[in-house]
């Protein structure tokens, strides 16, 4: 993606708010903004959208949206609006099977912290934990879900999508509750699966660091984390724009690791592992952003919701 193509990004993103009299503030506009080029460029393959509104308003506005701009751009034709439970996300599908690809092969190094102590401990021997074995089954299903195959040459237009969700109903039993050309709903995934909503987003969002605690510990969760100090580690990028028009650090991506298992900091072994991952990716879309900042701060006991 070139600079000009950025401009045109936004210029199309502005004019289909007006059309569907999406009135955002101008954080959660900016928000959108970024999220949306970090989609485009594939710094990210999936995204959180927790501004902008309550569901179902909130996918309505989404779908309307990424309906009005693939009509007016291609540049936006590989996103998707996808919803798995209470939370929705922007996909770009071709970026996320490469992530799930990477994930199934081990290529992405995942840590994974035991919130059902107290104190949090990481997990040494993932393989042998009952939680990762289910994370990695959710995993195979999005595998199936998003096949890497054939997505480099031919769009994910409906009709394909829904004869993949055909096969994939088939072999596992769980259906798909939607998938469209703007939408999908794979709240299936976590039927009959010990995996919750924070242990996926951890994977989803890409965080090297991903908190493990099963569907009947959630409040020994809440209290472990609640309790303790956090780093909070934050990946910062600057829009690679003309001066004049100004250009701020934004917030690409931030998660928590606990202070007693991240001491190091940025130096330690895996957020510098991290780092250099996601700067791989940006070597890719340079033109776009300037490099990327990480910064890691204090996060003193509090009330945490997962």
């Amino acid at each position: 993606m070139e600079v000009t193509e950025v401009e045109e990004v936004l210029r199309v993103l502005d004019s289909s708010l007006s059309n569907i009299k999406w009135r955002l503030k101008s954080p959660a506009k900016r928000r959108l903004q970024l999220d949306v080029l970090a989609l485009c460029t594939e710094m990210r393959p999936v995204i959180m959208v927790d501004y902008g509104g309550k569901m179902p308003e909130l996918q309505e506005h989404l779908c309307a949206l990424l309906k009005l701009c693939q009509q007016e751009s291609a540049i936006f034709e590989r996103l998707r609006v996808m919803v798995i439970e209470d939370m929705i996300y922007l996909i770009h599908v071709r970026a996320l099977a490469e992530y799930v690809k990477s994930s199934l092969n081990s290529k992405v190094e995942l840590l994974f912290v035991n919130l059902e102590q107290d104190p949090p401990k990481m997990v040494t021997q993932a393989e042998e934990s009952s939680l990762v074995a289910e994370l990695l089954r959710v995993q195979n299903l999005f595998s199936l879900f998003f096949p890497l195959n054939g997505l480099d040459n031919d769009l994910l237009s409906s009709c394909h999508m829904k004869d993949t969700a055909d096969n994939t109903e088939s072999s596992t039993n769980k259906p798909i509750t939607s998938w469209s050309s703007e939408f999908i709903d794979l709240s299936s995934c976590l039927q009959d699966s010990q995996v919750t909503v924070p242990t996926l987003n951890g994977w989803l969002l890409g965080y090297p660091v991903i908190y493990l605690f099963s569907k009947e510990h959630i409040a020994d969760a809440i209290y472990n984390l609640s309790t303790k100090y956090l780093h909070i580690f934050r990946i910062s990028v600057s829009r690679n724009i003309s001066p004049n028009k100004g250009s701020q650090p934004e917030e690409l991506m931030s998660f928590s690791v606990p202070y007693e298992l991240s001491m190091g900091g940025s130096k330690e072994p895996w957020a510098e592992a991290f780092l250099a991952q996601m700067q791989s990716r940006w070597k890719k879309c340079k033109s776009v952003w300037k490099p990327l900042q990480m910064e890691v701060s204090e996060y003193y006991p509090q009330a945490i919701v997962l």
